[in-house]
């Protein structure tokens, strides 16, 4: 695809994705099509968009906006998450801690194909809160054969109890096909990290096709992996950005930001057509 066409300054990310950049002072959004958009997230996971003019803040357009995607997946709070810390925080997504690597919709009965996430407000550099993606299609594709037959031989089992907008039973294979039937992605929930104390009990993982004496090893070498730098980004947000995800391919997460930094991101999930019934959900 010839993305110069974009008429903006376009950059490859390291490791994986694209910031296109508007080369006029605050242009309007309008000016990128869609369809194009949709096709170079397909194609590179991540597409983010910076000092272009969305008006998101007000969340009737970010929602009209996101509806030219395809249709969003409806939650109990609606159509967007305003993802920011809270006084008494309902689960750890609305705190400040770090956020184990997962899939959106996971513990749903359908499967978003991608996220839409709007900057209102970003932490300053140094207060932490970047948002982590690992590529999971190149992590397969460069794993030795004997670890990608490992992987494609282990199930994993997550439970969480029904919080605010999701809860059950989840079993998955590591390793799975695309929706598209084309290419090996995974799919993972980190397990929460033992220092968080006070979310430690959020959800379970348990694993067969791997022998119990050799598991603690198995993680230690899939965290490595997940959170090598040829695989994972972490995103620095700035106040006005707008970043596309492919929630097929790509798992994600969040750093531990400062209680009371100024982080606001705003959220939207867009189904696949026909949508994705999640064949891993097991029960609410």
């Amino acid at each position: 695809m010839n993305i110069d066409s974009l008429n903006n300054q376009i950059e490859l990310i390291k490791p994986f994705g694209l910031l296109i950049t508007s080369n006029k002072a605050y242009q309007d959004i309008s000016v990128l099509p869609i369809n194009r958009l949709r096709q170079l997230t397909r194609e590179h996971g991540l597409v983010i968009l910076r000092y272009f003019q969305s008006g998101f803040a007000n969340t009737q357009k970010l929602v009209a906006y996101s509806q030219q995607w395809g249709e969003i997946m409806m939650w109990p709070f609606g159509e967007v998450l305003d993802v920011q810390e809270q006084a008494n925080p309902s689960d750890h997504i609305l705190d400040n801690g770090h956020i184990p690597l997962h899939w959106d919709g996971m513990y749903r009965e359908t499967v978003p194909e991608f996220q839409i996430f709007h900057c209102v407000l970003a932490p300053m550099v140094g207060q932490g809160g970047c948002t982590t993606f690992v590529n999971t299609e190149k992590l397969i594709n460069e794993l030795n054969d004997d670890t990608c037959t490992l992987w494609k031989n282990t199930v994993i089992t997550y439970k969480t109890k029904q919080v605010t907008h999701y809860g059950g039973e989840v079993t998955s294979p590591l390793i799975c096909l695309h929706p598209n039937g084309h290419k090996w992605v995974m799919r993972y929930n980190e397990p929460m990290r033992t220092i968080d104390e006070k979310y430690s009990e959020h959800h379970s993982l348990s694993f067969s096709g791997i022998a119990v004496g050799e598991q603690n090893h198995f993680k230690q070498n899939l965290n490595k992996l997940l959170y090598d730098p040829q695989y994972c980004y972490a995103h620095q947000w700035e106040a006005g950005d707008i970043l596309m995800c492919d929630n097929f391919t790509l798992i994600h997460g969040r750093d531990a930001f400062f209680s009371q930094a100024p982080r606001h991101i705003q959220r939207v999930h867009i189904h696949s057509s026909p949508i994705y019934v999640n064949p891993h959900f097991c029960c609410p």
